[in-house]
């Protein structure tokens, strides 16, 4: 007969230890268990395969007695249920009354059940994460709803299934443009060379995919043509890294990712930022240079969307990495592909042609909350105590 045990009282040290030995002494076999601190009160839930309840119970109150605890102890009948449908949503923003309320409120109207939820802190920032069985509910219904409440909340919402979230990712792939940096670089380029507006229209089409990537970029590098190089050094030094880009890209690379930047944006910046932030890749466009002005042409190959997602499957086949542990993280359409193909596709700050098919969406002031999502040991997983 399976048992449920449940234990919460003031922490001290031996509790774990004095449960286990008290249901091991009547040969209780501990089949599950999830135990926690929280803000000093030590809770714990066991289930347990025992045959012997009375012995159960009788060593159950004497740790409850000795450790000044409430232990509850539960015999049910196991049930064989049908294959369970599992996602992780993750739930990312700052904190406020009632994101529990209304994020279950969503999963009740589809049917789905909670089958465990956990909240991470830092700062003002805070993950929560629910395991949900969505079972037989329409997937996409449940991404769009959850997507629209976390807008009109100020939420962040990433929806992964469980065994692809499981599985631990090992290469890390960022746009640059409005997503590692606030600028959009060829628009400080276009302001230099007086064009801005003109420049600024063919990015809006691009970036919402009215018309490819390559054409839009084409017909602004040409708007560029007499540029003195030495403008690329002051727009470089004028980039605002995104807040937490610096700290996030430190906590990668300490875990132990391959991280890389794969951009539409150019070589002479992309290359500097691999530098500064101890990339391992950096790709971008390169910008043809004569007698020290732009040309108005690109050099070599274009780095459109299918140019993305063929580099991001080079580095992945490199470094022996399959995709499904691979993350993408970009803001436009020409991200749409590489965000598709990876195992964890994320929308940065995005336009709604992406987040229509990225696996969840991060708002611009929540970039740290990724470190949350992999589960990084340090920048955003301290636990509330």
């Amino acid at each position: 007969m399976l048992i449920a045990v449940s234990v919460y009282g003031e922490d001290r040290i031996g509790i774990v230890h004095a449960v286990s030995k008290a249901l091991a002494s009547c040969n209780a076999n501990i089949v599950d268990i999830e135990q926690t601190v929280l803000q000093g009160i030590f809770a714990m839930f066991i289930v347990a395969e025992a045959e012997n309840i009375e012995c159960v119970e009788k060593n159950l109150k004497e740790v409850e007695r000795s450790l000044n605890l409430k232990i509850s102890l539960n015999p049910f009948e196991r049930k064989e249920g049908k294959k369970k449908n599992l996602f992780v949503v993750s739930v990312i923003g700052k904190d406020k009354v009632g994101i529990v309320r209304d994020i279950t409120a969503i999963f009740l109207k589809h049917g789905i059940n909670i089958e465990r939820t956990s909240l991470m802190a830092r700062d003002k920032l805070i993950m929560i994460e629910f395991v949900v069985d969505i079972g037989d509910s329409d997937l996409q219904s449940l991404r769009r709803e959850l997507l629209k409440e976390g807008e009109r909340l100020g939420l962040d919402i990433v929806l992964q299934d469980y065994e692809t979230a499981m599985k631990e990712k090992r290469l890390v792939v960022f746009d640059l443009d409005s997503t590692l940096i606030e600028t959009e670089i060829i628009d400080e380029l276009a302001k230099e060379a007086g064009v801005e507006k003109e420049v600024q229209e063919l990015t809006r089409k691009a970036m919402n995919g009215e018309f490819s990537f390559r054409e839009a970029l084409e017909q602004r590098i040409k708007l560029l043509k007499g540029l003195p190089v030495e403008v690329l050094e002051r727009i470089y030094s004028k980039i605002e890294f995104t807040e937490g880009a610096r700290e996030l890209i430190s906590a990668l690379k300490r875990a132990g990712y391959k991280v890389a930047l794969v951009s539409g944006s150019f070589t002479y910046f992309t290359n500097r930022i691999k530098e500064e932030l101890g990339l391992d890749y950096a790709f971008g466009n390169e910008l043809e240079i004569v007698d020290g002005k732009l040309t108005g042409r690109i050099k070599g190959r274009i780095i459109d969307a299918q140019e993305k997602a063929k580099i991001i499957e080079e580095i992945a086949k490199r470094e022996g990495i399959s995709m499904d542990k691979v993350v993408a993280v970009g803001d436009g359409a020409n991200d749409k592909i590489m965000i598709e193909k990876a195992g964890l596709g994320i929308a940065f700050n995005a336009k709604q042609v992406l987040k229509e098919i990225a696996d969840g969406s991060i708002s611009k002031e929540n970039l740290i909350g990724l470190a949350g999502i992999l589960k990084l040991p340090s920048e955003f997983r301290k636990r509330l105590e």
